[in-house]
């Protein structure tokens, strides 16, 4: 059956892998795309990058953190349930070649769309970086799959509990201080993360894209919700994105927008919990 869920994994307390049926998808996504799903008919449309996909077994994987109402009420579905509605795939591919030595930076979360276009970097030629953020040991995702890519594989924590103590952007530094400079970064993860690492870069003037993330309705570039101003350019994340050179990106912009509707995210979350404890009543 398309779009239903045939395997689930908890990576962190809060973290969820999904695997789902959706063989059309997986015959064409590549890496960098996504889809946009939905729960419910009256349920928001959320944009989830394509962690993984086998076009022979005709699944996606999704890895998604529990933020809201509606990644909440995703983690609820179990295995032998279906999606409602599942869009893809969208957006433009990363472009791939061998450029040589591609340092891949990924922050929590963002290390789930990383894992496809490291793997792509790989298989291309280039000799690989991983750099991996996150708050603590507990949050980190992943790091089997990334150590298997990675010629070179540097973990960052802000409490020092697994790894460096430290933010990615120090041994990003670090890496374009070599004499030997990096030709590619590509840095996913939160905006303000993803914000100073082009600023670390810029200084060296190394190439850096960026996967951006924003407020998305339709995923077709009609309803403008994914605008942000690339190079004091207009730009919409679900069709000329999500991809963008990170030095043009206005992010203080980006992340002023995200902002829109935190109080009915809020408010839709509490109602959200409210709910559940009902049914645990019932």
């Amino acid at each position: 059956m398309s779009n239903q869920i045939l395997g689930k994994k908890q990576l962190s307390a809060d973290v969820v892998q999904m695997k789902i049926a959706a063989p059309l998808i997986a015959s064409e996504r590549q890496p960098g795309q996504f889809i946009i799903l939905q729960i419910d008919p009256l349920g928001e449309r959320i944009p989830l990058t394509i962690a993984d996909a086998d076009e022979q077994q005709g699944t996606i994987d999704i890895i998604f953190q529990v933020v809201g109402k509606t990644t909440t009420l995703l983690s609820r579905l179990n295995v032998g349930e279906s999606i409602l509605s599942l869009v893809g795939p969208l957006g433009k591919p990363t472009h791939l070649e061998q450029f040589g030595t591609v340092v891949c930076v990924g922050g929590g979360i963002g290390v789930a769309p990383m894992h496809p276009i490291a793997k792509a970097m790989k298989e291309k030629g280039n000799r690989v970086i991983i750099i991996i953020g996150a708050r603590n040991k507990e949050l980190l995702i992943l790091l089997d799959e990334m150590t298997a890519i990675a010629d070179e594989l540097i973990v960052c924590t802000d409490d020092g509990s697994y790894g460096r103590k430290c933010l990615v952007t120090e041994p990003l530094k670090e890496i374009c201080e070599r004499t030997q400079k990096p030709n590619l970064v590509v840095a996913i993860g939160p905006p303000i993360m993803m914000k100073f690492c082009a600023q670390t870069t810029k200084a060296f003037a190394v190439p850096t894209v960026v996967s951006l993330n924003t407020i998305m309705v339709d995923g077709t570039g009609m309803c403008g919700g994914c605008r942000v101003s690339v190079g004091k350019e207009t730009k919409f994340v679900c069709v000329d994105g999500p991809e963008f050179d990170g030095h043009l990106v206005d992010f203080d912009n980006m992340m002023n927008r995200l902002k829109t509707y935190v109080p009915y995210e809020r408010n839709a979350h509490h109602q959200c919990k409210l709910d559940a404890q009902i049914q645990k009543k019932i």
